[in-house]
């Protein structure tokens, strides 16, 4: 009986440690794996997880900010005529476009009436004699001369060089224009002159037309009357010594209000330079040459301001700084 005990003690011992050496062999199996689970053995170091960045996105592009829509013009609601009844649709009309009209002065102007007027003078230098009397008809002149204003807008519309752009000259109108948009254009001969008068439907004013529509019909030695005044004109005693802004001399005006008349620049006529019928003169200069110039300029001293002093310029070339125009149209 107590063998058998202890046979049995010895079995159970037996098979006691068959099962303790089974679960040791698993672990051992386990570590040679790298099973995260072993702490303890030669394992090797745990791999760092590597994370790949994400490309930061592009920002999307504005939004574009749409232009408005033109603002349709008013149209009259359609009826149910023609167009309902025949089941056809009416063409559109092709919009066509409206050119831009031309730039043009819009200088102010005054009435010389038509009749009589003495023109000339027995008291002056020997050209401006003898005194006569000529029967004009009606025509308008401009009241105030021809300023770098108007005559920048007669270039911008048609292109136009003067004589001395040109030549090349150092100097023409626009440099005398820098600034000085309402004073006198100068520089300009008398074919300049004319160009711009026949752009602006006009014309030179006549010698006989200009002297009278300076004098008016009482025989005047000046535009304001017979007394020479330096406060009433743009000349040498007035001390200023250059061109002035038109207008700038309202006292000085002519019987028929026409403006700097007397001083500011001489002006250009469309009159050649000849002697008057009945002159006994004999002058040089005498002849299809010359033009005649009126009115003197800021530089004159009285005689040559007088609305009957006589002088004349060569109209192909001469182009001074005291020298510009105006100009006239008929009465219709």
């Amino acid at each position: 009986m107590k063998r058998f005990v202890y046979f049995l003690i010895s079995m159970t011992l037996l098979i006691s440690l068959a099962a303790c050496g089974s679960s040791g062999s698993g672990s051992d199996s386990s570590g040679s794996n790298g099973s995260s689970g072993d702490t303890g053995g030669n394992t090797g170091p745990t791999p760092t997880k590597i994370v790949l960045a994400t490309p930061t996105p592009k920002p999307a592009p504005p939004t574009p900010t749409s232009k408005p829509s033109p603002t349709p013009a008013p149209t009259e609601e359609p009826t149910a005529t023609s167009e309902a009844s025949s089941g056809t649709e009416t063409p559109a009309e092709t919009p066509t476009d409206t050119p831009e009209p031309a730039p043009m002065v819009d200088s102010a102007m005054v009435l010389v009436p038509a009749g009589p007027f003495t023109m000339g003078s027995d008291d002056g230098d020997p050209e401006d004699a003898p005194a006569q009397i000529i029967d004009l008809p009606a025509f308008e002149i401009d009241k105030f001369e021809v300023t770098n204003d108007d005559f920048a807008l007669f270039v911008e519309a048609t292109g136009y060089q003067t004589f001395a752009e040109v030549q090349g000259a150092s100097q023409n109108w626009r440099n005398y224009a820098e600034g000085k948009g309402n004073h006198p254009v100068v520089k300009v001969t008398w074919n300049d002159a004319v160009a711009f008068c026949e752009w602006a439907g006009k014309r030179l004013p006549t010698e006989q037309e200009w002297e009278k529509a300076a004098r008016g019909d009482d025989g005047r030695s000046y535009p304001w009357g017979n007394d020479f005044d330096a406060t009433l004109a743009n000349v040498k005693d007035t001390g200023l010594r250059g061109t002035t802004a038109v207008g700038s001399f309202p006292g000085g005006a002519s019987p028929y209000g026409v403006e700097d008349i007397a001083g500011n620049v001489w002006e250009w006529t469309a009159t050649w330079f000849k002697a008057y019928p009945n002159s006994t003169t004999d002058n040089p200069y005498f002849g299809e040459r010359f033009r005649v110039t009126r009115g003197g300029a800021w530089f004159e001293e009285a005689p040559q301001v007088t609305v009957f002093n006589r002088n004349a310029a060569d109209p192909e070339i001469t182009a001074n700084d005291d020298l510009g125009f105006r100009c006239v149209r008929d009465v219709q």
